[in-house]
């Protein structure tokens, strides 16, 4: 068998393999939990992406950062633009090591969550993202305990997406979906700025 026959077959094989797993899977009846994690840039730019997705197919996404402060990025100078289908709240102050109040950030990402459970259980979104909730979760600004009871009390109808470092064990058992963005190379590292269009 030449080279060309042998690929034949070998995707052959691969596509049949491919069909079963599709027609044995189903649909689960329920909004999906999707956590962006890890140590490398692109957890908020890939939830940004899904937000895309959505939109593109007339979905309701609502939105609620929790740490970022209310500086004006590129996605939601974008985002604005379908005021219709997309709510977008910034609740957070900026950094922890810009804030250095505890009692502060605590409140600001109580109050996030409050804003993000309206949305969660409210059955008028598709998918709501908690950007940089992990943050929270990780300088214990929220307890695990109170995001997983709010997740289980969303509508049936919304997918929730959770980003930020350090995702909680619990919440990585909980999900649905678990990526681990890993550092290889950052520019920030070798002096570069943050650049417009590429980091904010």
């Amino acid at each position: 068998m030449d080279a060309a026959a042998e690929h034949k077959e070998k995707m052959k094989v691969l596509q049949a393999e491919h069909r079963r797993k599709v027609d044995a899977a189903r649909h689960p009846g329920r909004g999906l939990v999707l956590v962006y994690t890890g140590d490398g840039k692109g957890k908020s730019s890939s939830a940004f992406g899904v937000i895309a997705r959505a939109l593109g197919w007339g979905q309701r996404v609502g939105v609620v950062q929790f740490i970022k402060g209310k500086w004006m990025t590129g996605e939601r100078k974008f985002f604005a633009g379908f005021p219709d289908q997309l709510v977008w709240h910034c609740m957070g102050d900026g950094f922890t090591w810009n804030t250095q109040d505890r009692d502060r950030d605590t409140e600001a990402a109580v109050a996030a969550f409050t804003k993000a459970r309206g949305l969660l259980e409210s059955g008028d979104y598709d998918l709501v993202v908690l950007d940089e909730i992990n943050i929270a979760l990780r300088y214990d600004y929220l307890s695990i305990e109170s995001v997983l009871e709010g997740l289980k009390a969303r509508s049936t109808r919304t997918s929730v997406i959770l980003t930020g470092r350090d995702a909680k064990p619990e919440l990585q058992d909980y999900a649905d979906l678990v990526s681990e963005m890993r550092e290889v190379k950052h520019p920030f590292k070798a002096g570069i700025k943050a650049q417009h269009g590429i980091d904010f």
